[in-house]
C-alpha cells in the first residue's frame, strides 16, 4: 500500500487517529463517561420513543447502535449520538400519517427514514455538501429551535394533565388542550409536577449527573410500592428484552416524493444540531473537527439504527454535554454507553414496567424548555432587527406547519436572508483623509474631505445579479446631488467577487456615464474580477491598466476627462 493511500484511509477512519494516542489512564475516563452516559440515555431515550409514537425499546437501540456507528466514522470526540426531541416529533409528525394507522408499518417506515437519511450523508460527503447545510443562519435555528421547543412541550402537556390531548399544530393543540383541562387528573398531574420539579432542581443543583435516571427509579419504586398503576396512573407497561435484530429496512413502502422530505428534513436537523455542538467540544478540548467527516459519522449512526429497526438519530448538545462532564476522552465512552445499554436491555427491562407515562412527559419537558432561548431572541432585537424577523418566521413556521415543513422553510429562510442581506450593500461615498492618501466612507466619517468633481464610490460586497440594479441606482442618485462632477472611480478592492449581471451593470454605468460626458474607472479589482471583466469587453472601453492601482494613484495622476 502507497503512503498516500494509507494517509488517505487514515483520514476517513478517525479511529486509526485517536486509537494511536490512545492512553491507558483514559480507559477509565471513557468507561466511567459511558456509563453515566447510558444512565442518562435510558429514561430520554424512552421518553423521546414515545414523542415519536414508536415502542420505548426502540428509542433505547438509537442510542445503543447510533453511537457504535458513530465511534467509527465520526470525528468528534465528545458527540453523543442518539434519538433528539425535534427528529421525534418529526416522525410522529411525517410518518403517522404515511403509516395510515398500522403500527408495524409505523416502525418500517420510521426504519426506512433512517437509512434514506444514512444514504444521503453519503452523498452529501462525495459531494461535499457541507457548505450548503451552513447556509441556514444561526438567527433562524434560534427561531427554529423555540419553536421546535413549544412544539414538543405543547405535545406532552396531555400527558402531564392526564388528557387525551389531540390537534395537527401547535396552536391546534392549545385548543384542545385547553377544552379538557376540567377533565385533568390529579394523581397524574401531582406526579408529573413532583417529577418536573425533581428534574429541574437536580440539573441546578447536580449539573451532569443522571438525574433522570434517579427520578425513574424513584417512581417506578413509589408506583409499585402503593400501587398506583391500580389506581389509574398510566404506565409504560412491559418492555421486551433482548438486543435488537438485525435485518435491512423494508423498501417500497414510500414513494421517493413522499420519503425524501422527510429523510432531507431530518439530515438538515441532525447535521446542524450535531456539528453546532461537536464544534463547541472540539474548540474546548483542543482538536480538529472535520465537518465533512461528520457526514460520514452521522451516516453510519443512522444506517447502525436502521439495521437495528431504530429511526433516525443525530448528535446533540445535552447528551454530549453530559459526556464531557463525565470524562469522556474519546469515542470509546460511546461504546461503553452501547454496551451499557445491551446489558439493560438483556437483563434490566423488566424493572421499567411500572414507569409512569407522566414522568416521561416531565423528561422531556426538562429537556427541551431551554430551546426557548429568549434572552437571544431579545439580543436580536436589540442589536439585529431582519435577524430577529428571520428567528421570528422560523419560529412561527414551526408552529403553524410542524417541524418537517417548518425546518424545510426554515432553509429557504436562511437563504433567503442570504440573498435579502447581498441585495443591499452598503456603497461606500469616498472622501480623502486629511493630510493622508487613505480614503474612508463619508457618511461614517465627518473628517474626511469631498472630493471636487469627482464620485468614488465603493461597493462593499460582490457584485452579484441580486445587488446590480441596487449599486447602478445608488450611483445614478449620488450623480443627481452632484451635477457637476466629471470624473467616478469604482473602487472594486472590498469586491471579491463578479458575476455577468454585476459585469453588466458595470457595462451600463460607463454608457450612462459617457453620454453625460464624464469619464469612469476602475481601480482596485481583484484578480478574479479583472478575468471576468476584460473577458466581457469592459477593458476597451476603460484604462485596465488602472484596475490595480489604489485610488489615491488614480486620482493624483489623472485629471478628469470627459468621455467620449
Amino acid at each position: 500500500m502507497s503512503i498516500q493511500a494509507e494517509t488517505s484511509w487514515v483520514r476517513w477512519f478517525p479511529p486509526a487517529n485517536w486509537l494511536a494516542d490512545y492512553r491507558a489512564s483514559w480507559l477509565g475516563a471513557d468507561a466511567i463517561a459511558g456509563v453515566t452516559l447510558a444512565a442518562y440515555a435510558i429514561p430520554v431515550s424512552l421518553a423521546y420513543a414515545g414523542l415519536a409514537g414508536l415502542p420505548p425499546q426502540i428509542g433505547v437501540y438509537g442510542y445503543l447502535l447510533g453511537g457504535v456507528g458513530y465511534a467509527l466514522l465520526g470525528s468528534s470526540r465528545q458527540l453523543a449520538v442518539g434519538p433528539t426531541s425535534a427528529i421525534s416529533l418529526m416522525i410522529a409528525g411525517a410518518v403517522g400519517i404515511l403509516a395510515g394507522g398500522d403500527a408495524t408499518r409505523y416502525g418500517q417506515i420510521a426504519s426506512l427514514v433512517a437509512f434514506s437519511v444514512a444514504v444521503l450523508c453519503l452523498i452529501a460527503w462525495l459531494f461535499k455538501l457541507s457548505v450548503l447545510v451552513r447556509l441556514i443562519s444561526d438567527s433562524i435555528l434560534v427561531g427554529f429551535k423555540a419553536g421546535a421547543g413549544l412544539t414538543i412541550i405543547m405535545s406532552q402537556l396531555p400527558s402531564l394533565f392526564g388528557v387525551a390531548g389531540g390537534g395537527h399544530n401547535f396552536f391546534d393543540r392549545v385548543i384542545k388542550l385547553a377544552g379538557q383541562l376540567g377533565d385533568t387528573r390529579p394523581l397524574v398531574l401531582g406526579v408529573g409536577l413532583t417529577a418536573t420539579v425533581l428534574l429541574l432542581l437536580g440539573e441546578k443543583r447536580l449539573p451532569g449527573k443522571p438525574i433522570g435516571l434517579v427520578v425513574v427509579a424513584l417512581s417506578i419504586l413509589m408506583v409499585s410500592a402503593l400501587g398506583l398503576a391500580q389506581m389509574g396512573l398510566p404506565v409504560t407497561g412491559p418492555i421486551p428484552s433482548g438486543l435488537p435484530t438485525m435485518s435491512l429496512p423494508t423498501f417500497g413502502l414510500l414513494e421517493f416524493d413522499d420519503l425524501f422530505p422527510i429523510a432531507a428534513g431530518c439530515l438538515v436537523l441532525a447535521y446542524v444540531e450535531g456539528v453546532s455542538a461537536a464544534r463547541s467540544f472540539a474548540a474546548k478540548h483542543g482538536y480538529p473537527l472535520d465537518v465533512r467527516q461528520e457526514f460520514l459519522g452521522l451516516g453510519a449512526a443512522n444506517l447502525a439504527a436502521a439495521v437495528g429497526h431504530g429511526y433516525p438519530v443525530a448528535g446533540g448538545l445535552s447528551q454530549s454535554a453530559v459526556n464531557d462532564a463525565a470524562g469522556a476522552r474519546t469515542p470509546l465512552a460511546l461504546v461503553f454507553c452501547s454496551a451499557t445499554l445491551a446489558l439493560c436491555l438483556l437483563f434490566f427491562t423488566s424493572l421499567l414496567t411500572n414507569l409512569p407515562k407522566t414522568v416521561l412527559a416531565a423528561i422531556v419537558f426538562s429537556a427541551v424548555y431551554k430551546l426557548v432561548d429568549i434572552p437571544a431572541l431579545a439580543r436580536m432585537w436589540r442589536i439585529s432587527r431582519i435577524d430577529f424577523y428571520a428567528a421570528i418566521i422560523a419560529l412561527v413556521s414551526v408552529l403553524f406547519l410542524g417541524i418537517l415543513q417548518g425546518v424545510l422553510l426554515a432553509a429557504v429562510a436562511s437563504i433567503f436572508l442570504l440573498l435579502l442581506r447581498a441585495s443591499q450593500p452598503n456603497i461606500a461615498f469616498l472622501g480623502r483623509q486629511a493630510g493622508s492618501g487613505r480614503y474612508s466612507d463619508r457618511a461614517r466619517h465627518d473628517d474626511v474631505e469631498p472630493l471636487t468633481g469627482i464620485i468614488a464610490f465603493r461597493p462593499e460586497t460582490s457584485l452579484l445579479y441580486v445587488n446590480a440594479e441596487t449599486i447602478f441606482e445608488t450611483v445614478l442618485a449620488a450623480l443627481r446631488m452632484s451635477p457637476d462632477v466629471k470624473l467616478v472611480a469604482c473602487d472594486l478592492s472590498a469586491s471579491p467577487f463578479i458575476d455577468l449581471a454585476g459585469s453588466r451593470m458595470l457595462h451600463d454605468l460607463h454608457q450612462e456615464l459617457a453620454s453625460r460626458q464624464i469619464t469612469f474607472c476602475i481601480v482596485g479589482a481583484h484578480a478574479q474580477l479583472r478575468d471576468l471583466l476584460r473577458a466581457d469587453g469592459l477593458a476597451d472601453k476603460t484604462d485596465s491598466g488602472d484596475w490595480t492601482r489604489t485610488l489615491d494613484s488614480v486620482l493624483s495622476n489623472r485629471k478628469p476627462q470627459a468621455s467620449g
